[in-house]
């Protein structure tokens, strides 16, 4: 009886010496975190940058690099637009949808489907709406097949805004030999530029037609799009400054951080960025990375929707350090109403409620201030 007694007495004491120590471990853990800093991979955003100042400097530096990283010296020189009118369809009585096209390259044309609200009062704001990887990639943004989810010409017509839905330069009317999305020709013609570059300076070409146009506010133009029209998006608004807001749905994933980032310049089919093949087949990262791009947009208006369960869902909460870090700069600059995400777990989806925070990203920064100001009942 006395042995079971001192048993039961030596486990007490253990019991309560582990408490002891797991509590004063717990004490320490406490103690050393610090709620002030995250910190994450992205951080070098902002290392060594204690002043606004210091900021629009480095900020210079980045996007020296981003235009290099694209190869935007190699773009062909812009020729005259051209633009020329197609055909045209009355929708519903609300808006004007026309196939339009024109010179992206002198032998080259891209074509577009524009839309126009019927009962305008005056210049308005202005969207380029981006498809996705989609062979009839303009149709499905005007909401002529496949899924309506996508129909970012219609839906934002019929919101008052003028659109200009252009297909990707290997889709559409430009569908090459090799098939819709094979860059194999286009880098046969321009071996040193690269696809990224080519979308992004065609994108700007089509803010040149938008301001062409007697119905646009040259001052309120928008981008907007989902998966490659997400990062397609995010490219143009960091390259064009006249892109006064953009929404990107569903981007691809960076470069650090990414498993597949051999992904962005594969040997086959469709090629972001052939010349950097080498050094990531050696383990070697671009000198720039989304975060970077992102925050030359700032403090211009930037949203970004993406899915944790899009793809690698580790990858995908990476994603979410990196936006914290892009904050940073939008609070240095003195705008942080001006940048946003959202992040869901519907995958790689335009689902209903990422639709609405876009569109109304977009009233929100390009219509007056009375559109979305809320008022009292009056008795």
């Amino acid at each position: 009886m006395r042995f079971q007694s001192l048993n039961v007495l030596i486990y007490s004491l253990i019991i309560l010496t582990l408490s002891i120590e797991l509590g004063a471990e717990e004490k320490v853990v406490r103690k050393r975190s610090d709620p002030s800093k995250i910190d994450s991979p992205w951080d070098d955003l902002l290392a060594g940058i204690n002043s606004p100042e210091e900021w629009i400097e480095h900020k210079k530096e980045i996007r020296k690099q981003y235009l290099k990283l694209i190869r935007d010296e190699f773009k062909p020189k812009k020729p005259a637009l051209e633009l020329q009118f197609h055909d045209t369809v009355i929708v519903d009585g609300v808006y004007r949808r026309q196939l339009i096209s024109y010179q992206v390259e002198k032998d080259e044309r891209a074509h577009a489907f524009l839309g126009v609200p019927l009962n305008l009062r005056g210049p308005a704001p202005a969207i380029v709406a981006l498809h996705g990887t989609y062979a009839y990639g303009k149709k499905r943004a005007a909401g002529l097949i496949d899924n309506p989810d996508k129909a970012y010409l219609d839906h934002l017509c019929r919101r008052g805004y003028v659109v200009i839905a252009p297909d990707h330069f290997v889709a559409g009317h430009r569908i090459p030999q090799e098939g819709p999305y094979d860059t194999t020709a286009f880098y046969k013609k321009h071996p040193q530029w690269t696809a990224v570059g080519k979308f992004t300076y065609e994108h700007s070409i089509a803010i040149d037609v938008l301001e062409s146009l007697k119905e646009v506010n040259p001052d309120k133009i928008g981008a907007l799009g989902h998966s490659l029209g997400g990062h397609g998006t995010m490219f143009l608004a960091a390259y064009d400054e006249r892109v006064q807001a953009a929404a990107g749905n569903c981007s691809a994933s960076f470069f650090r951080q990414n498993s597949k980032v051999e992904a962005w310049s594969r040997d086959r089919w469709y090629v972001y960025f052939k010349h950097i093949r080498p050094g990531l087949l050696e383990g070697e990262l671009p000198p720039i990375d989304f975060h970077e791009i992102m925050a030359l947009i700032a403090p211009r208006a930037f949203l970004d929707l993406s899915g944790l369960n899009d793809g690698d869902p580790l990858t995908q909460r990476q994603r979410v350090l990196m936006l914290l870090k892009v904050m940073d700069v939008y609070e240095l600059e003195k705008a942080p109403q001006n940048f946003a995400f959202y992040v869901h777990g519907k995958g790689h989806s335009v689902a209903h409620e990422s639709r609405e925070l876009m569109y109304g990203w977009m009233d929100t920064h390009l219509k007056p201030r009375s559109v979305t100001k809320t008022t009292l009942v009056i008795p």
